[in-house]
């Protein structure tokens, strides 16, 4: 499974931004998709994750400003960011975990991770 990841870039303080990661492969399920971020010298972080059923997760910086949200059929997540702050500024990465089967039908789960993604915030 691959994941292609889209949107980014330099916003100023107050704006918002749109992630989208799209899965694609062969006979496979995402189980949940989210994204984890990264900032210099610091560690990954999970910001925001959503199940195959819709539950959501957030990290506590980013609650209320943060949604994301799932088109099931074409296996895509999507991460709106609203009311940027200058501490989001970081590397982006989406994720998926993925149930599939191999060809020759053995059943595999493992994790999918798309490029890195740069946001900064900044006026």
């Amino acid at each position: 499974v691959q994941l292609q990841a889209s949107g980014g870039g330099l916003v100023e303080p107050g704006g918002s931004l749109r992630f989208s990661c799209a899965a694609s492969g062969n006979r496979f399920s995402i189980q949940t998709m989210g994204w984890y971020r990264q900032a210099p010298g610091k560690q990954r972080d999970l910001v925001a994750r959503i199940t195959s059923g819709g539950g959501t997760t957030y990290a506590d910086s980013v609650k209320g400003r943060f949604t994301i949200s799932s088109d099931n059929a074409k296996n895509t997540g999507y991460l709106q960011m609203n009311s940027l702050k200058p501490e989001d500024t970081a590397v982006y990465y989406c994720y998926a975990d993925v149930m599939g089967y191999t060809d020759s039908d053995e059943i595999y789960v493992s994790k999918a991770w798309g490029q890195g993604t740069l946001v900064t915030v900044s006026s």
